[in-house]
């Protein structure tokens, strides 16, 4: 029988033939059914990494006294990394502080002076209503000195009485006028002295308001000087990585001159781009997945969506879509943690979105 199958094989050489090519067939097949499952779905979206950068500028024009910031280096909010010679601001501080006591002590003198006038007045008012009430007393008593001498002259009539008797009562009565009268100039005239003296606490008091005001502009001239150098420090605005110093120590720098460019590094954006197709699919606050090229390997990110831009624009020149043809895109953005520090600015990367990526 093995002779047999040896002849059988022998006389069918193009079976063989068909055998070994649909062999090699399969192993294809299964080549490449394994490369396109170890294939890596294409990216959504391409872009380059940003960030929020602050060029930090003097505010105050001198000599450059400190400035200690080198790039690299991680600066807290608020820090004061720099200092610009306020040597004629102290002096000025001083002048307006000095000319501000000197000015506040002429209120405390005009208090001192109301106290005073008023008193006067107070006591010249008090004059007053003691002669009032004198004035009353004698009127009282002339009236009384009047029904006497007309009494007096009705009984001289009835020969009840005698002339020295009305002469008398006469003159007792024309002396009480008198001194109404002549209390009536009194009171008068210290009216008068009451209403002078209202008029100086008046004048007083709208002196000290005038006072007060220039105590309030003195202060507001400290406060000037104050802030003035409180500007010749400089201090860093936000906390950052200090990208590019413009100035060094000993320099003259000039109100608003640009010292040193400073961004947060710690929470970066991608600005990537999107086909209107792609863009019904992306909202604020989508996940997504931001792969580099970190050491040869590639090193994947999360990261949320936080910007899309309301308006189309022409495809910049150095990104590309998955539609490389597209004339009009949307630009979004995604903001990325980086801890580790992996994002540098301008770092291209590919963006995919979780949503689509689960729906694939």
């Amino acid at each position: 029988m093995r002779t047999k199958r040896r002849a059988t094989l022998s006389e069918s050489p193009g079976e063989a033939e068909s055998l070994a090519l649909h062999v090699i067939a399969l192993l294809t097949s299964c080549l490449v059914s394994a490369s396109a499952c170890a294939r890596a779905p294409q990216p959504d979206a391409y872009g380059n990494v940003e960030a929020t950068e602050v060029v930090v500028s003097s505010e105050a024009a001198g000599r450059l006294f400190r400035l200690a910031v080198v790039e690299g280096q991680t600066l807290t909010a608020g820090a004061v990394v720099g200092e610009i010679d306020a040597t004629q601001l102290n002096i000025e501080r001083a002048q307006a502080a000095a000319q501000r006591g000197a000015t506040a002590s002429r209120v405390d003198e005009v208090q001192r002076q109301i106290a005073v006038v008023d008193a006067q007045r107070a006591a010249a008012a008090a004059e007053r209503d003691a002669a009032r009430a004198q004035r009353d007393a004698l009127v009282s008593q002339h009236e009384i000195a009047g029904r006497t001498f007309e009494r007096t002259r009705r009984l001289l009539a009835e020969q009840a009485a005698t002339a020295q008797q009305l002469d008398q009562a006469e003159r007792d009565y024309r002396v009480l006028g008198d001194q109404i009268k002549a209390q009536e100039d009194r009171i008068r005239a210290q009216e008068r002295q009451v209403a002078a003296l209202g008029d100086q606490i008046r004048a007083a008091r709208a002196q000290e308001q005038t006072v007060k005001h220039q105590v309030a502009s003195a202060d507001a001239q400290v406060d000037l000087v104050a802030e003035r150098i409180r500007k010749s420090e400089v201090r860093n605005p936000a906390a950052g990585t200090v990208l590019t110093t413009y100035a060094k120590t000993g320099e003259i720098v000039q109100v608003g001159q640009p010292l040193y460019r400073v961004a947060d590094l710690a929470v970066v954006e991608l600005r990537a781009y999107v086909t209107e197709r792609q863009l019904a699919g992306v909202r604020i606050g989508q996940q997504a997945l931001v792969s580099i090229d970190v050491g040869g390997g590639r090193q994947t990110l999360p990261g949320t969506v936080s910007w899309i831009s309301a308006r189309a624009e022409f495809t910049p020149t150095p990104i590309q879509t998955r539609e490389e043809r597209a004339d009009l895109v949307y630009a979004i953005k995604i903001r990325v943690p980086n801890d580790r520090g992996l994002l540098k600015i301008g770092m291209p990367a590919d963006v995919q979105f979780v949503e689509n990526r689960a729906a694939r």
